[in-house]
């Protein structure tokens, strides 16, 4: 077995070895998906959150051993490097890759669990939502943020990113879901607002975004609202067409 630590776990390092030894039995389920499964892991002095990706097919088993790092390792390296650069992750703990004779078999990601915290999703489908056009300028701002350090996130959807309020009424943001990341020296603005295009299919939400990205950038509010509409639009009706065809798809297998 593979791995590698955060300096700052050593201490936990055998408690954690014996969760992936023993990740089938143990844990609880906190995320079971078709290609990925997450379990939380109360140890004696923190809670962990290990995530196990799929094993890849026999193709991707040899790229990923000898041409490309696996899931497991870009989410540990990619938390890390945001970490340093001050923007909100569950701190990176470990991860662990089991190698057998054709490549990589599983492989693991280990983080500490964030309690009292909801998804971004949240904010999107219950316009109810306490704070709710407070909260989704703060978001926009983080947005901001990110795009101003130069880290374009290629899963921002609303279910990546987790929102903790605080007791003086502020907003901390911490984004999961890491293994597709890149960082530039300067993001332009047409990839900033088509990285935006992933999180709300709600007109009204985009309006209040662009507002705050346009007052961020100094930049035409009519600019960034026409841009950023065009983009998701363009982006729902190429997910939507994508799922129709994976419902037609299954159905010809039956």
């Amino acid at each position: 077995m593979i791995k590698e630590f955060n300096n700052i776990y050593n201490s936990i390092e055998s408690e954690i070895d014996k969760c992936i030894l023993n990740f089938e039995q143990n844990g609880q389920n906190f995320v079971v998906g078709n290609r990925n499964t997450i379990k939380i892991f109360e140890l004696a002095t923190t809670t962990i959150n290990i995530k196990s990706f799929k094993r890849p097919n026999y193709i991707n088993k040899i790229i990923y051993r000898f041409f490309r790092k696996s899931k497991a390792q870009r989410s540990f390296e990619f938390a890390s490097r945001l970490v340093a650069m001050q923007i909100g992750t569950p701190a990176p703990i470990a991860y662990y890759e089991s190698i057998g004779f054709m490549g990589l078999k599983d492989s693991f990601y280990v983080s500490e669990h964030l309690e009292n915290v909801v998804e971004f999703r949240e904010v999107v489908q219950n316009m109810f939502f306490e704070d709710r056009e407070n909260l989704i300028c703060k978001f926009t701002h983080f947005c901001y943020e990110l795009h101003e350090k130069g880290i374009e996130f290629l899963d921002h959807s609303p279910g990546n990113t987790l929102i903790r309020k605080h007791s003086d009424a502020s907003y901390s943001f911490f984004l999961v879901d890491l293994n597709r990341m890149k960082f530039h020296q300067k993001i332009d603005f047409e990839t900033r607002m088509k990285n935006l295009s992933h999180l709300t299919p709600q007109k009204e939400m985009i309006a209040i975004m662009s507002k705050q990205y346009a007052q961020l950038i100094n930049e035409k509010e009519s600019l960034v609202f026409e841009t950023l509409w065009k983009m998701t639009e363009s982006f729902q009706y190429k997910f939507h067409r994508k799922k129709r065809l994976k419902k037609k798809l299954k159905f010809w297998k039956k």
